[in-house]
């Protein structure tokens, strides 16, 4: 929807429609060259979880509560896919992170080998 105003982008789901307020910034150059620079800075990593796959970058201020900083570098944090979704849901109302399971993933977490968060994928 090119030159939709925010509150018209929507994402559909389990059938609620959630405003896509960030739709129009992610399609710019500026927010790949930004994008680019938030995943250097968090050296290719997820900052919850250490993985290195299927990274994203998130707004931890949302771009619906705070439009001005949506290219702010300091709001930005590098995400994997499974993070993003986790705290996307938390922000939009579709769920609370359980402590007792995040403390068994940082448990389960802190038992891997250490060559699991490198990066390093042929370790």
């Amino acid at each position: 929807m090119h030159g939709a105003s925010f509150s018209q982008c929507e994402r559909r789901d389990m059938g609620v429609t959630h405003p896509r307020y960030s739709r129009a910034i992610l399609r710019t150059e500026r927010w790949k060259a930004v994008r680019l620079l938030a995943k250097r800075r968090d050296e290719w990593k997820c900052v919850s979880c250490g993985s290195v796959d299927r990274l994203e970058v998130d707004h931890i201020r949302p771009v619906r509560n705070a439009p001005e900083r949506a290219f702010d570098l300091t709001n930005l944090q590098t995400l994997c896919s499974a993070c993003h979704s986790r705290m996307t849901r938390i922000e939009v109302g579709m769920g609370t992170p359980n402590p007792a399971r995040g403390a068994w993933k940082s448990a389960v977490r802190d038992m891997m080998p250490a060559k699991h968060n490198t990066g390093d994928r042929n370790a």
